[in-house]
């Protein structure tokens, strides 16, 4: 194999992989933001968990309500953290495989195909998993309609 082939043959699988790498970044930018609820999430769960010792009946009802709503928060991110992260491994695989196939001649177009469907998967049910705990957030955020009524009165 003469040099510049081989050069040029490498510029071509890198020009293949360019879209998985962005897809990289995007997933980085997702996990950092998966990141940063999830963080949110535990502070306030240990913020109310603080509270809940020197707090009347009322406000200890209210706290339970809520930490099992963070709790379910904390497994929902968790699981999206997991599925993004195994779906940027699979990206990272992908990219690898494109090159050894290229390096070795194998025909693994196929397999290579499937590993990045699989990618695609994997982030798919974390994004989904992603908008179910921001819905699951909206939920708890609700202004209680008790203390509306009580400001107007």
């Amino acid at each position: 194999m003469e040099p510049n082939l081989a050069v040029t043959t490498i510029a071509q699988t890198i020009q293949l992989s360019l879209s998985p790498v962005f897809m990289l970044a995007g997933i980085g930018a997702v996990l950092n933001v998966l990141a940063g609820r999830l963080g949110r999430v535990i502070d306030r769960a240990r913020d109310l968990e603080s509270r809940h010792a020197g707090a009347t009946k009322a406000e200890r009802t209210r706290y339970q309500t809520e930490l099992r709503l963070l709790d379910q928060r904390i497994s929902i991110v968790n699981a999206a953290l997991f599925l993004c992260v195994a779906s940027a491994v699979t990206t990272c695989l992908v990219v690898a495989l494109l090159f050894i196939a290229e390096l070795t001649k194998l025909p693994i177009g196929t397999i290579v195909a499937v590993i990045f469907i699989l990618a695609m998967a994997l982030l798919i049910v974390g994004l989904a998993l992603f908008i179910i705990e921001v819905r699951l957030s909206l939920r708890a955020t609700r202004v209680r309609v008790e203390l509306l009524e009580r400001d107007l009165q």
